[in-house]
């Protein structure tokens, strides 16, 4: 919140902060919901629409807590779910919308709906807009039946159904923080300071994305002192499908929906950055699927994921896929120690690949800045991140929070090593 909002939402360099997805988003249920989604026609998913069970003691212990936090440090909108909380849809849920969020916690921004959401709730259209609105939604993202809900609501307001005291409720919401944005001060002329779109990219920007690269990854084991990388090293050699693919880096909601594979933007490999880093005299050679190690002083095997957004990156079997523990595997053939770089964007089954590292490093999503993982591959920083997550063992412990009884992760909550 204070990254994006800073003090002074009036700063031209500061935007409107969004927490979302209003509670529970994160325990749902697979397979509860059975709502179509508009990107595939025909095609169900699941998983973000389904529904977390649980009494209301633990919703709040567990997933209230983020909300309470956000509204202290005067986040001005929050996004209500797609999921359910024992069977009743978020967008239509009075009392934690209305009685929780904006009675007892106090939150005076908005609700913004998150896309076609009101779709899932029971009913025809006008019933699905008349049961959000009394539930204390106050802006709607409709962008195919805008028109409709418009007509429904008018009609709605007209005749009492949805009483004037929403109507208004909603509307001094919106206009609150329209307002704590200046968007309304006299003689402003544009809502944002468009000479800052030359810094875009520049290298003080970019500069930082490295930092927060470098300061993010976690280092969850290292023996044999296989790392930090020697820059006088006679040759490294690296492999992995993720090691040369600024795609794969940057993951999902990179200049398209789902992101791609490939060159969608422009940055540094991993692959790249390592070689840029190297000292003079070390030869960095290169085979995606691990071939050709031989000799080398150590390997480096970068695998992980491939682009995915939201629902299409929803998976049964978190495992490493088969061409990973491959490459993995052919570089171990070599007899020399193996660094396993694991790109994702959540913690994978590693499987047999953990025992086969001699040093494994998660490194996330890193972006464009694959020289952040070369600053703490050949230690010109030491590795700072802790686990954000319980890293499981299996699928079989999914999903692994502190405190469930039997708690035995692969790595637990919090855990992070260093040079």
């Amino acid at each position: 919140m204070r990254g994006l909002q800073g003090a002074d939402l009036k700063d031209p360099r500061r935007v409107l902060a969004c927490a979302k997805h209003y509670v529970g988003d994160g325990g749902t249920t697979f397979g509860s919901s059975t709502v179509g989604d508009w990107r595939n026609p025909g095609k169900t998913f699941l998983l973000d629409q389904g529904d977390t069970r649980l009494s209301e003691a633990d919703l709040r212990r567990i997933h209230m807590a983020g909300y309470r936090t956000a509204i202290e440090a005067g986040v001005g909108s929050i996004m209500p779910s797609y999921s359910a909380w024992n069977g009743e849809k978020m967008s239509g849920h009075k009392y934690l919308l209305t009685d929780v969020l904006k009675g007892e916690l106090g939150f005076d921004g908005f609700l913004i709906s998150d896309y076609n959401a009101i779709d899932a709730l029971s009913g025809d259209y006008r019933s699905k807009v008349k049961l959000s609105a009394n539930a204390g939604m106050d802006m709607f993202m409709v962008p195919q039946k805008y028109k409709e809900l418009y007509a429904d609501l008018k009609d709605l307001a007209e005749k009492g159904e949805v009483p004037m005291a929403r109507i208004d409720d909603a509307v001094t919401r919106i206009l609150r923080v329209k307002y704590a944005l200046g968007l309304f001060a006299e003689g402003r002329s544009t809502l944002a300071d468009r000479s800052l779109h030359r810094s875009f990219g520049s290298p003080e920007h970019r500069e930082v994305a490295r930092r927060a690269v470098r300061e993010s990854l976690v280092l969850l084991k290292n023996e044999r002192r296989a790392l930090p990388l020697s820059k006088s090293a006679r040759r490294i050699h690296v492999a992995g499908k993720n090691a040369d693919d600024l795609g794969n880096q940057c993951g999902g909601w990179t200049i398209t929906w789902q992101g791609k594979s490939g060159s969608p933007t422009t940055g540094t490999t991993i692959l790249a950055a390592l070689k840029s880093a190297a000292g003079p005299g070390t030869a960095i050679t290169y085979s995606k699927d691990g071939s050709g190690a031989g000799g080398a002083d150590v390997g480096v095997v970068v695998v992980g994921e491939t682009p995915y957004a939201e629902m299409l990156g929803d998976r049964e079997d978190l495992g490493l896929a088969r061409e990973d523990l491959e490459a993995i595997g052919n570089v171990k053939k070599a007899g020399i120690p193996v660094v396993v770089v694991v790109v994702s964007g959540r913690p994978l089954i590693l499987g047999d690949a953990l025992g086969q590292a001699d040093a494994l490093v998660a490194a996330w999503l890193p972006g464009t800045e694959g020289a952040g993982v070369a600053d703490v591959l050949f230690g010109d920083y030491k590795p700072t991140g802790k686990l954000s997550f319980s890293w499981p063992r299996s699928m079989a412990q999914i999903p692994i929070n502190v405190g469930d009884p039997g708690y035995d992760p692969l790595f637990p909550y919090g855990f992070g090593l260093t040079y």
